[in-house]
């Protein structure tokens, strides 16, 4: 089962990304916002942006992508959690739209700073949940239900997906004339590019 192990190291690691994000906003909102009579257009339109980029991230992972439809493939045993999961998925959606529908009105009172703070609260707070009850019940419930084989093809595709998506990120940020100018023969080492990578 190492590879069942490497798999769910490496999906552990994808949450504790999320987790340090989301606890970022927490902080920021909580510290901050939530102690202004009012916040600004910029203001709440940099709350919304990061929760709708994590929200987005969260559907990317490769928690959704891999293990999710390999489990369903393998039994039906755990439909009851994924669907309790996904509910947390549309917590988070509704908590986003209302924090997007303040923003639009206008965050000019106490009242609406409480509620623009309280929907961005319970936005982190279903998505941390989602995260927790992954690794605590659905993480245990894979490892049993999918075979090896198939932990080895998952494993698998996940690297593959992740050369792929280097390689993608190494082509968007590299010029093309620097691409371009690369030598023909592999075995000449030619002076790395000076890139810029976005994250």
């Amino acid at each position: 089962m190492l590879t069942a192990t490497y798999t769910l190291v490496a999906l552990s690691v994808e949450q504790t990304h999320m987790r340090v994000s989301l606890h970022a906003v927490q902080q920021l909102v909580g510290k901050s916002y939530a102690r202004q009579t009012a916040l600004t257009v910029g203001q709440a339109e940099y709350v919304c942006d990061t929760l709708r980029g994590l929200y987005e991230s969260c559907q990317r992972r490769k928690l959704d992508r891999f293990l999710l439809p390999a489990l369903r493939r393998a039994s039906a045993n755990a439909d009851g959690l994924v669907a309790e999961l996904d509910g947390l998925s549309r917590d988070a959606v509704e908590a986003l739209a209302t924090a997007t529908e303040l923003l639009q009105a206008g965050i000019d009172s106490e009242e609406r700073v409480e509620a623009f703070c309280t929907a961005v609260e319970r936005f982190c707070a279903a998505l941390t949940l989602r995260f927790e009850r992954e690794e605590l019940e659905l993480f245990p419930v894979a490892r049993v239900a999918i075979a090896s084989e198939a932990w080895f093809a998952m494993a698998h595709q996940m690297l593959a997906h992740d050369a792929y998506r280097e390689e993608h990120r190494v082509h968007l940020v590299t010029p093309p004339a620097s691409r371009a100018a690369r030598p023909e023969h592999p075995h000449r080492q030619a002076p790395a590019p000076h890139t810029h990578y976005v994250h």
